[in-house]
């Protein structure tokens, strides 16, 4: 799968339709953005099966402020429209390979669990 341009307008439809969504929060005043590029376009190209997607902050705002992205870049990752990983600063390529497979590998029914039992134990009790 080729690199996809993420806009406000196609997030929820790239993340619907793809299992998994690795996206790069960049902007092109951004150093460090710059040299993350090239280590998040060769990996694209490893896992065909993935949406790797690149959302400029600058021009598209909207879905930089649900995520609350600050600094950039920031890599977040989606597993069935749940993010599972989010991390500022530039990845190496070993280690951006690896949560990729991690992910893969992610059982999500028990992510779903985990995720219940946490907004279960912070919730307010009824009185």
């Amino acid at each position: 799968m080729a690199l996809i341009t993420l806009t406000d307008e196609s997030f929820n439809k790239t993340v619907e339709e793809n299992e998994i969504v690795i996206i790069d929060f960049w902007a092109a005043w951004c150093g460090p953005c710059k040299s993350f590029a090239p280590i998040f376009e060769k990996t694209a190209e490893k896992y065909p099966d993935v949406a790797f997607a690149k959302l400029n902050t600058e021009e598209q705002q909207g879905v930089a402020s649900h995520f609350q992205i600050r600094s950039i870049p920031t890599t977040i990752i989606l597993k069935e429209q749940v993010v599972v990983f989010q991390q500022a600063g530039v990845l190496p390529e070993p280690s951006l390979i690896d949560i990729v497979e991690q992910v893969q590998a992610l059982d999500m029914d028990m992510v779903r669990k985990e995720l219940e039992k946490q907004a279960a134990e912070t919730a307010e009790p009824t009185a």
